[in-house]
């Protein structure tokens, strides 16, 4: 019989184990958080989604409240009983609001497209080591973003390439975005190397590959690129206000801001509304709010699912 082999253990009998911490559960140096710890949380996170709720509840509301329930109110309305869409009716019936939509929808499509091709070629050649004048265009490509031209020689390159009061220059001076560049070109390194070789070996172009590998396999930061750029033509109101002289050609978000930030009352030739009686002026303002915001948020949850993988691109390594 082989001896027995006598094992030390801790005072008390108790095993001594190190504190491990898997994946999903607290690393042990955290501790426990108390009962009053997590209350808090949650009534801080509460009061934020109050003060998110609360507000665009009470534009949807007034914008589909009846002129007595606003009359009564004296404003905003919480809560209507009598709800009619007399102000959407006023709003898209052919005045300067609808037009004003279908400017912006047409600079989005169109500035959004356009923007997705020049950064995702750029970007494309930026991550190829041997591409033509490599470095000194990826510098350039950086020093934008250290250094913005300002609103004043903006203008006058605008002025003198005869753009104004021109759809076009509310598309080519912001038509690349130096950040969304370094973004996608860091997407484009992480594919590895092997694979884009052993296409080119097999005949593959330079397009063909761009086409066919690399952006099938960049599903996600081109959603989420094109997300920001969709954003960003969307909500461009600064540039309309600077380059566009005619009313008949302002963005949806020029004529948010004239009618609803600056108070300026909206008359029925400006809305041509069939209707015997305007709705009251704040119902109007809000549903052009309400038009404003409401196609962002039908396209988000359509690419949510990409957005979180796009905005890690190069936070992670390993």
């Amino acid at each position: 019989m082989s001896p027995a082999v006598s094992v030390e253990r801790p005072a008390g009998g108790a095993r001594s184990r190190r504190p491990r911490s898997g994946r999903g559960q607290r690393p042990a140096w955290m501790g426990e958080p108390s009962r009053l710890a997590i209350g808090a949380r949650g009534l801080v996170l509460g009061l934020g989604c109050l003060a998110v709720v609360v507000p665009f509840w009470a534009v949807l509301t007034t914008s589909i409240a009846s002129p007595e329930e606003i009359s009564r109110a004296g404003g905003f309305v919480l809560w209507t009983r009598e709800p009619t869409l007399d102000a959407y009716r006023a709003v898209l019936s052919g005045g300067i609001v609808t037009r004003a939509l279908m400017v912006s929808a047409g600079i989005t499509v169109v500035g959004t497209a356009l923007s997705l091709v020049a950064t995702i070629t750029l970007a494309y050649a930026l991550s190829r080591p041997g591409s033509l004048l490599h470095k000194p265009i990826l510098l350039m490509t950086v020093f934008t973003l250290l250094f913005n031209p300002g609103i004043i020689p903006m203008y006058l390159t605008v002025k003198q390439l005869g753009l104004l009061d021109n759809y076009l220059a509310l598309i080519l001076p912001v038509l690349v975005n130096a950040f969304n560049v370094i973004v996608m070109r860091a997407f484009f390194l992480e594919i590895p190397g092997e694979l884009l070789e052993s296409a080119f070996m097999d005949g593959a172009g330079e397009v063909r590959i761009l086409l066919r590998i690399v952006l099938p396999l960049s599903k996600a930061v081109v959603a989420v690129i094109g997300l920001f750029y969709a954003v960003a033509y969307w909500n461009a109101f600064f540039s309309a206000m600077l380059y566009l002289q005619s009313p008949e050609k302002w963005p949806l978000q020029l004529v948010l801001r004239t009618y609803v930030v600056n108070d300026t009352p909206i008359g029925s030739d400006q809305l041509s509304s069939n209707l015997e009686n305007l709705p009251p002026q704040i119902s109007v303002q809000m549903a052009i709010l309400v038009i404003s915001i409401l196609p962002i948020l039908l396209i988000y949850p359509f690419i949510q699912k990409h957005f979180a993988k796009g905005l890690m691109v190069g936070a992670v390594k390993g």
